[in-house]
């Protein structure tokens, strides 16, 4: 009976201890419920220009700035069109993201779906041709490739042909002929000798040069107003950045500092990269690859809206995309908080 008696007196203290911390939740006290529900879904590809978000993760930078308030869930994608998708669904509630993928999905939903709140990284693309082409005039009747039909890459080559004179059609026609194909497969066609160039993120510019033999005809950043372009950037979902506006702000909060460790300890960041890379897709680059790579990227929180704009604009001329009002795209308020509270400059758009 004593034991019977203890059990239920433990019981009642328990109980009451739990009473106890229902109320101090509810008086919205250390750890209230409200907070302990956040959970914050973020994206990226295993990728060198999502290298922001790679080093974020993996250093326990995005973790240390959410917070015990904020659970950090990640996953990994391989295509823009897939993570848009994630946004739609609400699977993720922020990516990294190539400047196209951002616009449609703004464009798709009519302007209500996403926020661009940070820049991520600029630069890094580049026109990889096989030896014996060495101007635009050699490109006639020619095939070249890019990761897909209407993302960031297939649109600046549709746009460069055009203004060298070059007509190119949706369907893989005219007087150069495009096949939009995954970044490995360019790779594979390129050395086989099934393509004559490809207009390809780093670190597959640098792997065209380096293992198929081919030479940059085009550096993209040449075409840009300070050599600077977006490449990849911050979007988060518009309904996680009204419903939790601090969680987004801690976000960048640990964007901004993943930022500056990129820059201040590039060595260390390229090996955490490539480290992760290894582990997301079973294959690590090459230490000249990668450090030739990984030169011609800029990582910075300006997410450089006039060739966001720019990028639009040429999508729009090449039936790719709908003419769209980008207006209300962009969300720089929180980032500038943090880089106001962190003495950095204020970015615009």
């Amino acid at each position: 009976m004593r034991g019977a008696r203890r059990q239920c007196g433990l019981a009642g203290i328990v109980v009451a201890l739990g009473l106890l911390a229902s109320a101090c939740a509810a008086a919205g006290g250390t750890g209230s419920a409200n907070e302990s529900e956040v959970t914050l879904r973020l994206g990226y590809f295993p990728n060198l220009t999502h290298a922001t978000g790679i080093v974020g993760v993996e250093k326990g930078l995005f973790s240390q700035s959410l917070g015990p308030g904020v659970r950090l869930q990640t996953s990994t994608f391989n295509a823009g069109p897939a993570a848009v998708e994630a946004l739609f669904s609400q699977a993720v509630d922020a990516v990294y993201i190539g400047p196209n993928p951002a616009i449609n999905a703004f464009a798709k939903s009519d302007g209500t779906a996403i926020r661009i709140v940070a820049g991520a990284t600029s630069g890094g693309a580049f026109l990889v041709v096989r030896p014996g082409i060495d101007d635009a005039s050699d490109l006639r009747g020619t095939r070249l490739s890019s990761p897909q039909l209407g993302n960031t890459q297939d649109v600046a080559l549709r746009a460069w042909l055009a203004k060298q004179g070059l007509r190119t059609t949706l369907e893989g026609s005219g007087d150069v002929s495009i096949r939009p194909q995954e970044n490995a497969q360019i790779l594979e066609a390129f050395r086989a000798g099934g393509l004559d160039g490809a207009w390809v993120p780093e670190p597959w510019a640098t792997r065209l040069v380096n293992e198929g033999g081919g030479h940059v005809l085009v550096d993209e950043a040449d075409l840009w107003p300070g050599g600077q372009y977006v490449t990849t950037h911050l979007v988060v979902r518009t309904g996680f950045l009204t419903e939790h506006p601090d969680a987004v702000k801690r976000l960048l909060q640990g964007h901004v500092a993943s930022t500056d460790f990129i820059t201040q300890h590039p060595e260390e960041a390229k090996r955490i990269v490539n480290d992760a890379i290894e582990t997301l897709t079973g294959k690590r680059l090459a230490d000249a690859t990668l450090n030739e790579a990984w030169d011609h990227l800029r990582f910075t929180v300006d997410p450089i809206a006039s060739s966001l704009r720019r990028s639009a604009g040429d999508a729009t001329s090449l039936g790719l995309l709908d003419r769209v009002d980008l207006g209300g795209i962009y969300d720089l308020t929180l980032l500038n908080e943090v880089l106001s509270e962190a003495g950095q400059p204020e970015v615009s758009q």
